[in-house]
């Protein structure tokens, strides 16, 4: 599963100081967050990918991941949202694709791309700055943060693999993954 806005369990955004879509100065819009969030309007989604995909050719999973290092982690779009718009993006002409061995399809602009993201440069180049900005604003903790949240999730995986839990032992481990977000809410 691929991660969305980061929120809490009571749906309070991780992201300090966006408009109510998730960055500065308000629609980004198109993505989906958990309870509805966005972080991308469609037409500010099309502009990034058009702009990534300007960069270098890229499969549509390099764009999610491109776009989640872009933005320090705090929001990957989801393939359900990559995919579609990318297919948009060929049906009007801006981007192609080529298939590749084992059915992978990389993107690149056509000309028609190429001038649709020119006449809208400045547009991209400010999403791609507020992205930036956003990475650099979670830079400080992101490391310690991402490496606890990796230990959860093996120490998770490890418990639950191969194994059928008591219903105590389930208890157990939700109790303490609950404990855990509410430290981190508090924190």
């Amino acid at each position: 599963m691929f991660c969305h806005n980061r929120s809490n369990h009571h749906g309070h955004r991780f992201m300090h100081g966006f408009g109510r879509h998730g960055m500065r100065g308000g629609d980004m819009g198109a993505g989906g967050g958990p309870r509805g969030g966005r972080m991308f309007d469609a037409a500010s989604l099309r502009l990034v990918i058009l702009a990534l995909i300007s960069q270098k050719p890229r499969h549509g999973y390099e764009l999610i991941k491109s776009i989640e290092s872009r933005l320090g982690g705090v929001y990957a779009p989801s393939p359900g949202v990559i995919y579609p718009t990318l297919t948009l993006l060929e049906d009007m002409g801006l981007a192609s694709v080529a298939a590749e061995p084992g059915g992978k399809k990389l993107y690149s602009l056509t000309d028609e791309g190429r001038a649709h993201l020119a006449a809208n440069q400045a547009q991209a180049d400010e999403l791609l700055a507020r992205m930036d900005a956003t990475a650099a604003e979670q830079g400080q903790a992101r490391p310690r943060v991402i490496r606890a949240m990796q230990n959860l999730r093996l120490a998770l995986r490890m418990r639950l693999h191969g194994t059928t839990l008591t219903e105590a032992q389930i208890n157990a481990i939700t109790a303490a993954i609950d404990a855990a977000a509410t430290t981190v809410e508090r924190a």
